[in-house]
């Protein structure tokens, strides 16, 4: 006997197949006659013997095709017959005295005619009963501009492919479709949530059916507290004793004396944790590490403000902490203040990878030692222009570096931008001059931005040029810049120019501490390819690299399943875990609103039971980032914040960013949204990706795919170690 949810379900989607199949009532002038048309055939088919009405139907299907395509083209979206919804609910509402029974449907078209209503999720207001309320709940929205009361019947959301119902999800249960065209083969199965505190499965589970409606069915959180009243949690959780929990590994290299220090270690194996201990450690030593002559640079700048809330704790208040290209550009432009600021933000991509490579170290310094001139700052910014615009310099440098590098297209390309480039600069001196009566020079007399001329790594390359042709760096007083201590994190993400222009800031000890990961390396114009290339470059050959095998961040199985992701990129057995957890999931959906159903019931249930925690929605895109944010605000989540300029809060609550905005943080649970084959295809640059941000979650790590999933997410890891 067919269960009483999956006959109601059956039969409005009938309802909903046969309205769908009339033409829309809103008919423009332009569609009428494709309108007729089909009522034609329509009118026809019902009479048409088997062998015609074959051909009827091609002719009715390829005339709702075209009518499809005329509605598609003027922007206004077309409920599909194939997957007319994802949702459904039942609103009783007392009208006059009487309880009145409301079918609606949430999709991503709207469409309300002859007792049919489908609604647009994203826009329609009576959508914010669906997300905001579970099934029996009462609720009082404003409707139409008038205050309505009611209750929330029936709450469901539901899978069509192809038109066919293939699965419910309702409080009352899951029921699937057992069998092919067999509508009374129907399975129900109890609601089991994938619990988040077992070791035990598989590492990667993937749901393929549409997502459970409520938090009953699948949890965020730990479980163990469910129900019961918990001692709350610490809300500041940057240093909560740390110092006390370094493992001897850790501490070897906290207190390793001053000089050169290089770390690399997993993700979570605490690199950031010894590069910002080891400066307490070597401020104890000696007072005047804790200065502005001791400099703590990171790639992001919500890495800087992680850090920010750290050294503090730590009593070494006094440390500059800058992201590289906010201190480079500062130092650029205390060398060179007459030169235009801004920076460009259409470099090809050509140019990006050409100054970032460790080519250009060679090249500059080829150019300065054949090239004489005085030690000045306009020829350093010619002897910079001159290097990047010579073609044979250029291909003698990839030549001697790395010969495969750079086509010799790529280099004319790079010659043609930098030329240009060059044109500019000089034409606004000659204007500069022309103002001011032949007094103005961009390179050192009266002059003024009048907008972007260079890129951001040309700040490194001028930088670097000038410790070539003039000596070190000025700081204060026009004394050279001398570090007492430099800590670089995520180092696998700055190019060689740029760590050589550190180098050249050290005093005589040379003291700095080196943390990265290769296996992160998300900058793929950076220049990173190796340890030992990377030393080379830097003049340090033979520098040892101190491995941490302990990863703390992670479970064992979010560890597994991101090691497994690197595929070929792998570098590492597993490393040693302290947690077990729950198995990675991967959830499957038909579109992007009944994701983002699913992920407001987990997260307002996460909210009630575990209103401490920090979860990271971390999106391939900014246009998903907004649209998922858009969506979570509309399913009233508490403490939402989308992350638009990595002003991450560090505080409890859900935040919606991009994945490649959170490198070196972590957060309680992660969600990557649209793990599918079109965002994370079978590339490096994917895996590496796919890697930093499943390696961002401490407890839990979630997945969603509207689009076909990606492999590199399906094929990793299935069994746990």
């Amino acid at each position: 006997m067919v269960h009483p949810i999956v006959a109601d379900e059956s039969e409005l989607l009938a309802r909903v197949a046969v309205l769908l199949q009339a033409p829309s009532a809103d008919v423009t002038p332009s569609e009428r006659p494709i309108v007729d048309e089909l009522q034609r055939l329509r009118g026809e088919m019902g009479a048409a013997k088997g062998e015609d009405r074959g051909a009827l139907l091609e002719q009715y299907h390829a005339q709702v095709s075209l009518l499809e395509q005329l509605r598609g083209a003027r922007g206004r979206p077309v409920v599909d017959p194939a997957r007319p919804y994802f949702a459904h609910m039942r609103l009783v509402e007392e009208v006059d005295g009487k309880a009145r029974e409301r079918d609606i449907c949430l999709g991503k078209a709207t469409r309300i005619e002859d007792g049919m209503r489908i609604v647009d999720w994203r826009h329609a207001p009576v959508s914010r009963i669906f997300y905001q309320h579970a099934q029996g709940d009462t609720y009082e929205e404003r409707l139409g501009g008038r205050p309505v009361v009611g209750e929330l019947a029936v709450r469901r959301t539901v899978a069509i492919r192809d038109g066919v119902l293939e699965a419910i999800h309702a409080p009352e249960g899951i029921f699937q479709r057992a069998g092919d065209g067999d509508d009374s083969a129907w399975r129900q199965t109890a609601v089991e949530p994938p619990r988040l505190a077992g070791g035990a499965g598989t590492a990667l589970s993937w749901h393929r059916s549409d997502s459970p409606s409520r938090t009953s069915d699948v949890h965020l959180g730990t479980g163990r507290n469910r129900g019961r009243r918990r001692r709350p949690r610490r809300r500041d959780k940057h240093l909560p004793d740390i110092a006390g929990l370094i493992d001897p590994d850790q501490f070897d290299l906290v207190s390793r004396p001053e000089g050169f220090v290089v770390i690399r270690g997993s993700a979570g194996s605490g690199k950031t944790t010894v590069a910002l201990h080891r400066i307490a450690w070597l401020a104890h030593g000696d007072g005047r590490i804790n200065s502005g002559r001791t400099l703590f640079l990171v790639f992001s700048r919500a890495l800087r403000d992680y850090v920010s809330h750290v050294l503090p704790a730590l009593g070494v208040g006094g440390v500059t902490i800058r992201t590289f290209r906010d201190w480079a550009h500062a130092q650029r432009q205390r060398h060179f203040p007459r030169l235009p600021a801004g920076h460009r933000h259409d470099t090809p991509a050509v140019v990006v990878a050409m100054k970032s490579h460790p080519a250009m170290l060679q090249a500059l310094a080829w150019q300065v030692t054949r090239t004489s001139g005085p030690p000045t700052a306009a020829q350093v910014v010619d002897d910079w222009a001159n290097a990047l615009t010579n073609e044979s310099l250029l291909s003698q440098a990839v030549v001697e570096v790395a010969p495969k590098a750079f086509s010799s297209d790529d280099i004319q390309r790079v010659v043609s931008w930098c030329s240009a480039q060059h044109s500019d600069l000089l034409e606004r001196r000659r204007a500069a001059r022309a103002k001011y009566s032949g007094q103005g020079d961009l390179f050192g007399g009266s002059g003024e931005d009048t907008g972007p001329v260079f890129d951001d790594e040309d700040d490194s390359l001028l930088l670097y040029t000038w410790q070539l042709r003039v000596g070190p760096l000025l700081g204060r007083k026009k004394r050279p810049l001398r570090l007492l201590h430099v800590a670089i994190d995520e180092v696998q993400d700055f190019s060689p120019v740029d760590v050589r222009v550190v180098l050249g800031c050290l005093d005589q000890r040379r003291s700095i501490t080196l943390a990265g990961d290769t296996q992160q390396h998300v900058m793929k114009d950076a220049g990173f390819t190796s340890w030992n290339d990377f030393f080379r470059h830097l003049g340090v050959d033979g520098a040892a690299v101190d491995t941490l095998r302990v990863s703390y961040r992670c479970t064992r199985q979010v560890v597994s399943f991101a090691l497994d992701v690197l595929g070929p990129l792998r570098e590492d057995d597993l490393p040693l875990v302290t947690r077990n957890g729950p198995r990675v999931e991967l959830f499957s959906f038909g579109d992007h609103g009944g994701c983002l159903v699913f992920l407001t019931d987990a997260l307002n249930a996460l909210a009630d039971d575990e209103p401490n925690a920090s979860v990271a929605v971390l999106t391939p895109t900014r246009e998903l980032s907004d649209m998922y944010h858009h969506g979570l605000v509309r399913g009233d989540v508490p403490r939402l914040r989308q992350v638009k300029h990595q002003d991450f809060s560090f505080a409890p609550g859900v935040e919606v960013t991009e994945v490649a905005e959170v490198k070196g943080l972590e957060f309680d649970y992660v969600i990557l949204v649209e793990v599918s084959a079109g965002h994370y295809p079978e590339t490096d640059a994917a895996r590496r990706l796919l890697h930093v941000g499943a390696t961002r979650a401490i407890h839990q790590l979630w997945m969603t795919s509207v689009a076909k999933p990606s492999s590199i997410a399906i094929s990793s890891s299935t069994v746990n170690p």
